[in-house]
């Protein structure tokens, strides 16, 4: 959520920031300008009456005059209770309104409406060139370790069930990535899969992507999209955090789930869009002069992964057109898959400087005696277990059948070097 008080401050400001994302925006910060001068209105009408009454209390001198003084007091009662609900209106409405528009883009961010405006900051290894490269989903289904078929007659489309060697390759790649983000000073935690509406709204996928997520029937409880959710608003509340507690570096491995409604069409065969997948979550909470630096070393930690396993990656910087509605800025990581002879994102790694914290009331003390201020979130994927999976069985295929297994990985397969 944006600051009101810069709002108020520089409404041209913010609206020029927010026009880099969308040409649609100016006016809801007009309903907000609006809105909040009216509840400003409305507050002072009730502050005044309040300050009214107690003066009449305070000047009774007798019974005869207590009883005038107490029908005074009533009337003032009756006015300040409809003022109160008039408020309590004023800013539900502001609250819908902003709880709708975006982060405002740093100023390095590249300007651009779209995907084929971001820009390239680095490519990694050289992409691999195979003959008549076949699409993981094939190679998977030939050696029996992955399913499609049987998986839809029990979830319905865009789920999949890994098999015998494939089950293993998937909880390789998890604890291989657990243990790589411990190894880089990452606290794991293991949340909930059940996230609840405030948790999610404190993120930013409420109410903007409402849509997307499984709810649980009947109750305000969702199935989590992502463990960016409880690692972020894991310290969230009202007992700050303290100078020396910070940063927080967060990991934790949880499938995810998401409804993708506004993907129809989009990756229907394989791994790359699926309603259940696993991923490891990486979080950075800290102060607001360190995020750059946090952030830096929160896309390493993705990159060294996609290195270690020796895939073809490219490092993109999203222009503000194309960046997620929290972020303030954004690095895709995007991997090689040959049978699409193109990248395809692995790894999103967003700065979203105050904006979550400020929904969350997620706020630190540089002392003891210090006002508490906001903190700044960070989030990435480290990684998107499927895909990085999917990577490996295209990147790494043989031309006869089956593929080999990066030598990282070994070790935590016994020593398997092939699956054919």
């Amino acid at each position: 959520m944006l600051d009101l008080k810069l709002i108020r401050k520089d409404p041209n400001f913010v609206k020029q920031e927010l026009s880099k994302r969308s040409k649609d925006l100016a006016s809801s910060i007009d309903q907000i300008l609006t809105i909040d001068e009216a509840k400003r209105e409305v507050q002072k009408q009730s502050d005044d009456l309040k300050s009214q009454r107690n003066s009449l209390s305070k000047s009774v001198k007798s019974k005869e005059a207590a009883e005038k003084v107490r029908e005074e007091v009533q009337s003032i009662n009756q006015q300040i209770t409809s003022l109160d609900n008039e408020l309590k209106d004023l800013d539900e409405r502001l609250t819908n309104i902003a709880l709708l528009i975006p982060n405002l883009p740093q100023n390095d961010v590249p300007l651009g409406q779209n995907e084929s405006e971001n820009l390239e900051i680095k490519q990694w290894g050289n992409p691999i060139l195979i003959d008549n490269p076949k699409p993981h989903y094939e190679i998977a289904e030939e050696l029996g370790i992955l399913d499609f078929e049987n998986s839809s007659k029990l979830a319905g489309s865009r789920f999949s069930t890994f098999i015998g060697k494939g089950v293993k390759l998937q909880r390789a790649l998890i604890q291989f990535m657990l243990d790589e983000a411990a190894n880089n000073g990452y606290l794991e935690l293991s949340p909930p899969a059940v996230i609840n509406g405030d948790s999610l709204q404190g993120t930013g996928q409420i109410p903007k992507f409402r849509e997307d997520l499984y709810r649980i029937e009947g109750l305000n409880q969702y199935l989590i999209p992502t463990a960016e959710v409880p690692l972020t608003g894991f310290y969230a509340g009202d007992k700050p955090l303290l100078n020396n507690e910070i940063p927080k570096r967060l990991c934790a491995y949880t499938p995810c789930f998401r409804s993708e409604a506004g993907a129809a069409g989009k990756d229907t065969r394989g791994l790359i869009r699926q309603h259940q997948f696993d991923k490891i979550e990486l979080v950075h909470i800290c102060k607001p002069e360190d995020s750059e630096e946090e952030h830096e070393k929160l896309v390493k930690q993705a990159e060294s992964i996609l290195e270690k396993l020796e895939l073809p990656y490219r490092k993109m910087l999203l222009c503000t057109g194309d960046m997620g509605f929290s972020a303030a800025k954004c690095y895709d990581l995007e991997v090689w898959f040959p049978s699409q002879n193109t990248y395809r994102e692995i790894s999103s790694c967003s700065n979203c400087s105050d904006f979550q914290a400020r929904r969350l009331n997620l706020k630190f003390k540089r002392d003891s005696k210090g006002k508490p201020e906001f903190l700044y979130t960070l989030n990435g994927s480290g990684l998107a277990v499927g895909r990085t999976w999917a990577a490996i069985v295209e990147n790494y295929q043989l031309q006869n059948k089956g593929f080999r297994i990066p030598q990282v990985l070994q070790k935590y397969l016994g020593g398997l070097e092939v699956i054919d």
